[in-house]
């Protein structure tokens, strides 16, 4: 029987990892990793494809086994700090004093993109109060061609409810052989300067984009391989790569978002902190409630209307060199062996450090000059993150090779002798000094979400993790993991992505209509990318600041995406849950077909010690025990399909209360079979029905469900 394939591939700045993973049986079948081609014809794509003609390769791994190939891509963000993108026409549409303003707003003249890269754009304001031709706008375009625009962007003030005039110039440009992008395509939002800002942005860079894309996809099918091609987006999920030749803005920060969606679903983290660590710089990302926590992108100081994953990065890592002055340890990176020109001490064959001279160079110009150098009659070396965890004895997981011990303790006692202090203190000072640094990101980041102390944990992912993760987990007494095969974790990520997509609409009190055509709009849109209908769940948010609505869709395009494996005892899925939500006692509460609620109570003193407080700490985990969602406090209630619609009613009535700002909704979750439906966005018990009887309406009325409610606090 032919085995089920999924390749990832991720394009790191230094290499290029490729893993195959067998989705029936769950395990990595084989790895590949060669140089990332920065300096290609090719570009970074002959990277992507030689990675992958190795792994078939030497994985035995025929064409026709392959389902699926997703890869992250640096191509976009490097395009952008780079400054190597198109000069953009942008062609602005409006009539009266909408269109006067708009005029304003959308001539954007150059866009920074980076210090001292620019975009170059060109403008053209067309009044069209008396209708629009395909003969006017193609001589618009050939007006902006002259002054040496090189790809379109069509904008109108209400496009997101009426598109079809951008659609004109989009479509009459791509006729004239131009790439183009209407503004309404990439945001349904209100806001023409912020849309328009992010249309310029995507068009600049879509012809390289699309250029790496074609060259990827015919290697790809000259292989014989016919599955579907993928690339990581910045929020964490996949998109095909037609939907990418649209819309490459959404491939920024792909590299990192690989990283967490290996988190997710590979090292299955419900909520933690994910700390994805490299040779030169480290990425720190939120995992809450099972989901990615994304914000809004910048280019610059300019805002655009997508969304990336929140990755906090920093300039140390598992290469990160030492800065000594003075006999004193000054500070660790931001640069980086390789930067440097530096051997790592950790990874020599010769251990003997007794005839070596030690000095300082600056890796780069600007650079201080202290970082430090050991010189030896074979090269140059230093001492790095990597050797001192190994000295400290923190190391237990290896990724791609472990270290000479002797090398290490050779090397970090010759140093520690030379500053007038021993082994222990200096690998302490170094990796102090980085845990230093990551704990002021991560104490940021728990502020910002809100996260509970008591329930999260750091997963450390890349080939560094054991470099930075077990001495930070240990310095600020919260636990770690390294993930499984953490060298390649963004590799697996890319493989075992979700298909995502979200929409976002500018809507003032939305309907239960407005909500369920959102909702359907991204549902369709991870359809036609090959999600299977019924791996598909949908969050519906209402914005009532920002007066949007937001609909995020994640589907897969098969149904062992979540990694199958034998089915968890009772007593095991209790087990994790008392162990994840710190439970002296649990039990099973209610069950789906594919998930269990398990939790217990818990009794603290109230206020002056009068009374005591009751909450229910609870999970829903499915059946290989992987937790889906957290709840500190929740109300379980099982039911069946048919009640569902009774039973939110009931709990909505006795839970929600009123506030100074109007009502005060608990939040609800629906479980049914392998889904769960999240409610917590809505605002309102006739918008949470509307979307309860759209997403069960075609299960059976006596199928088992799960209501659980939230009060407010």
């Amino acid at each position: 029987m032919a085995r089920k394939i999924k390749v990832g591939i991720d394009v790191g700045g230094t290499f290029t990892h490729a893993i195959a993973l067998d989705i029936d049986k769950f395990e990595i079948v084989g790895k590949a990793c060669v140089p990332t081609t920065h300096n290609s014809k090719m570009g970074v794509a002959e990277g992507v494809v030689s990675s992958m003609h190795i792994l078939l390769a030497e994985c035995n791994i025929a064409p026709d086994e392959v389902v699926l190939i997703a890869h992250s891509t640096t191509q976009a963000t490097n395009a952008l700090l780079e400054g190597d993108v198109a000069t953009v026409g942008i062609i602005c549409l409006g009539e009266g004093m909408e269109g006067y303003i708009a005029r304003m707003q959308t001539n954007m003249n150059d866009i920074e993109l980076a210090p001292g890269k620019i975009l170059p754009t060109h403008f053209k304001y067309m009044d069209i109060s008396k209708g629009l031709s395909v003969e006017v706008v193609e001589k618009a375009i050939k007006e902006l061609a002259d002054k040496g625009a090189q790809v379109f962007v069509a904008t109108e003030v209400f496009a997101p409810d009426h598109p079809e005039n951008e659609l004109l110039v989009v479509q009459t440009a791509e006729k004239m052989g131009y790439m183009a992008t209407a503004a309404s395509s990439l945001s349904k939002l209100y806001g023409i300067k912020v849309r328009t800002r992010t249309a310029i942005v995507n068009a600049s860079m879509m012809p390289k984009m699309i250029e790496t894309a074609n060259m990827t996809e015919q290697s790809v099918r000259a292989s014989g391989i016919n599955a579907p091609l993928m690339v990581m987006r910045s929020d964490g999920g996949i998109m095909d790569v037609a939907e990418m030749r649209k819309r490459p803005i959404l491939t920024m920060l792909s590299g990192p978002a690989a990283g967490v969606a290996a988190a997710l679903m590979y090292a299955k983290i419900s909520d933690g902190i994910f700390i994805e660590v490299g040779g030169t710089s480290t990425d720190i990302s939120v995992i809450k409630n099972r989901q990615p926590q994304v914000k809004t992108a910048q280019i610059g100081q300019h805002r655009l209307s997508v969304k990336t994953i929140d990755v906090r990065t920093l300039g140390v890592g598992g290469g990160s060199v030492p800065r000594i002055s003075g006999g004193h340890l000054v500070d660790v990176g931001p640069r980086s062996a390789h930067i440097a020109n530096l051997a790592y001490s950790a990874f020599t064959d010769n251990s003997d450090f007794s005839s070596v001279t030690f000095d300082t160079v600056q890796p780069k110009k600007g650079d201080p000059s202290d970082y430090f150098r050991i010189r030896r009659h074979d090269g140059e070396y230093t001492v790095t993150p990597t050797a001192a965890s190994y000295y400290l004895g923190l190391v237990k997981e290896v990724g791609h090779s472990s270290a000479n011990m002797t090398s290490v303790t050779n090397a970090i006692d010759a140093v520690a002798k030379n500053m007038g202090t021993n082994g222990k203190e200096l690998a302490t000072g170094m990796l102090t000094n980085c845990a230093k640094k990551v704990e002021i990101a991560i104490e940021r980041l728990i502020r910002e979400y809100k996260l509970d102390r008591d329930f999260i944990a750091f997963v450390g992912g890349g080939g560094g993790a054991s470099a930075i993760v077990p001495f930070t987990s240990r310095y600020m007494k919260i636990p770690h993991e390294i993930a499984k095969n953490a060298e390649v974790i963004s590799a697996i990520g890319a493989a075992l992505g979700m298909i995502r997509d979200t929409v976002e609409k500018s809507i003032v009190n939305p309907s239960e209509g407005d909500i369920i055509a959102i909702r359907q709009q991204a549902y369709d849109s991870v359809i036609g990318m090959g999600a299977l209908p019924d791996t598909i769940e949908v969050h519906v948010e209402i914005d009532n600041a920002n007066k949007k609505i937001i609909a995020i869709a994640t589907g897969s395009s098969d149904h062992n995406s979540g990694g199958m494996k034998v089915q968890s005892t009772d007593e095991e899925l209790i087990d994790v849950t008392k162990k994840a939500m710190k439970l002296s006692e649990a039990s099973i509460l209610a069950r789906t077909k594919f998930l269990s609620a398990v939790g217990g109570k818990i009794s603290s003193k109230g206020f002056l010690g009068m009374f005591k407080e009751e909450t229910m700490p609870m999970v829903l985990i499915d059946r290989e025990g992987g937790i889906k969602r957290k709840f500190k406090n929740g109300i379980c209630i099982p039911t069946t399909v048919s009640s569902v619609r009774t039973e939110v009613t009931d709990i909505v009535e006795r839970l929600r209360s009123y506030g100074d700002g109007g009502v005060i909704m608990p939040e609800i979750y629906i479980a049914v079979s392998g889904k769960i439906l999240d409610m917590s966005g809505l605002i309102e018990l006739s918008q949470i029905l509307s979307v309860v009887d759209f997403d069960i309406k075609d299960f059976a009325g006596d199928e088992p469900a799960v209501v659980i409610a939230v009060p407010s606090k």
